[in-house]
This record gives C-alpha cells, structure tokens and sequence, in this order.
C-alpha cells in the first residue's frame, strides 16, 4: 500500500498492480481502493493518540526518556497502556533513550592530606533526607576551555541538594556546592542536622584542609572512599553519568561557563521536579521528599500547605 502511494502519481495505480501480481505480488486495483477506503481501525486511532503522548512526553523530558520511563509517566497521567505497546509504538516513531558511554575520571588524590573513614562502605541508602550526602565533580569541554561541574546529592531522595560551575577544580569549586546544598535545605526549612555525612572519592579537593573543616564548622562527618574505586561512590557516578548523558552530549558543543551553568541549573531543575527515578518508586525526587515530610511530620506539612 505504501509503495503504491508513493508512485501512483507517476505511474497510476494500475498499471503499479499488474506488474507487482505479474512478480507474485498478487494486488488489484479493486483491493487497493477498497483498503484505501476503509476506515481506520480502533488499534490504529488508539495507537495515533498514544503516539501524540509519547512524542510529547519524550520531547518535555529531554529526548531521554527510554520506553520504561515513558510508560511509567503514562500511568502517573492516568494512561492504561502495557509497556510493550509504548515500546512497539516507539520503535515506530524512531524514538529511543538516551545512552550512556564511558566516564573520564577528574579524581587525584594528594597522599600528604589526612582522609576520613569510609563511612557509607557502599551501602548507598538512607531512611530520611539529610542522612547522607554523596559528592562528586566532572568535567564539560567547551569552546572557552574546560568547565569543572560539582554536585552534591542527597542519598534518601536523589536529590541533587547542590552544585557549581568554574573553570577551575580547585576546593572553591566543591565548597560552592556544599554551601550551595546547606542554603538550599535552610531555605526550604530543612536546615541538616549534626551526624549528616558528606562521602565523596579521595580527591585532593575533599581532603583538603579548607573543606574539612568547613564540614566540621556546619557538624557534618566526612566520609571518604578509597583511591581508584569508582564502587566506593557508585551512586555519584551513576548521577554524574546521567548528567553527561542527558545534558552535555546531547546540547554542545559549549561555548562558554555561562552557557553550561545556565543549562545545568535548567537541568537540575527538570532532574529534582519531574524527571523520574526507578530507585525511589519512579517518583521526582522532591515529589518522594514530600510524601516522607508528610507521613514523619504531618502537623508540618499542613503548616507548610496553609
């Protein structure tokens, strides 16, 4: 049928039929008509509206969202559909996931600062917010040089608490995105308690005295991983992977520290608002904080709501 649409004006429909039934392609003109006419069946209008959402939702989020992510956002919509038709219906519209590649380590380790214990020992769970932080940074090539990206997030919620750009790694870099991460919690009227761990790798930036003893000014316990093992922060790296997948390959090439700072805080935002997690029950991270606040703190959240 596609075939006869796309050269009928050249050749008419006819003679197309009576030389694909003289190959063993059996088609007349009367079939042809007839299924041109015929009204389009409840499968297809179904799968037309279900293409117009899977197109929107694929196009809000990034053009990252794989078919799990899509199919979970339908539910939340109030959309009965199976997985498999949201993956059939996206191998038809050519839509697919973003993809991740390797990771550039950014980690060097200075053996003259003293480190902190490994405090989380890869147990990357929490039963509230503000229990354990992970940390990390990466890098973003760009026309102006190399921008140096840290972030700091919250182990309970995913959250991405805090982070900061420069075009340079040193402490600064990493003690914005603490300062960052400590603000923001005040501001939202969940200042960190005293016992919050700070785990990061062992690089020379969260060693460094100037960190440390920020760390010990706000009473929160440094936690390092060892030297070289990526499974140490493993869930920093997962962060910091999705970072470079769904934001920094897909938009460069970058052009300047504005223009990947801007990006990223467009990003963080999409990331702690709507974007959805498989480890916390495909929630929003914010969406997940809240639901915690409301069960473990009622009278709170009701104040917070009036």
């Amino acid at each position: 049928m596609s075939f006869i649409d796309q050269h009928a004006e050249v050749f008419g429909v006819e003679p197309i039929c009576r030389v694909l039934t003289e190959h063993g392609l059996k088609m007349s003109t009367s079939t042809y008509y007839a299924a041109k006419n015929r009204p389009p069946s409840a499968r297809a209008l179904r799968d037309a509206e279900l293409d117009a959402h899977v197109v929107r939702i694929h196009a809000d989020n990034y053009g990252v969202y794989g078919a799990r992510k899509i199919w979970q956002q339908l539910l939340r919509e109030g959309h009965q559909v199976a997985r498999c038709t949201v993956e059939r219906r996206m191998r038809a519209l050519g839509l697919q996931g973003a993809r991740r590649g390797t990771r550039v380590r950014t980690t060097v380790a200075d053996p003259s600062h003293e480190r902190a214990p490994d405090r989380l020992r890869r147990d990357f769970t929490a039963t509230r917010p503000n229990a354990a932080w992970v940390a990390d940074f990466t890098h973003v090539a760009a026309w102006c040089g190399v921008v140096y990206v840290a972030f700091v997030v919250d182990v309970h919620s995913r959250a991405i608490v805090g982070w900061a750009a420069a075009l340079s790694k040193q402490t600064s870099l990493v003690l914005d995105a603490l300062d960052m991460a400590l603000w923001r919690r005040e501001r939202a009227g969940r200042p960190v308690e005293r016992g919050l761990i700070h785990h990061s790798d062992a690089g020379s930036q969260y060693t460094s005295f100037r960190f440390t003893t920020h760390l010990l000014a706000a009473g929160i316990d440094a936690s390092i991983g060892t030297v070289g093992d990526a499974l140490d922060n493993a869930l920093m790296e997962s962060q910091i992977g999705l970072y470079k997948t769904e934001l920094i390959k897909p938009r460069g090439p970058w052009h300047s520290l504005a223009d990947v700072e801007l990006a990223t805080a467009e990003w963080v935002a999409w990331f702690n608002t709507t974007r959805l997690h498989s480890a916390i029950g495909h929630l929003p991270p914010e969406e997940f904080e809240a639901i915690y606040y409301a069960q473990h703190h009622p009278n709170e959240a009701l104040a917070i709501n009036r």
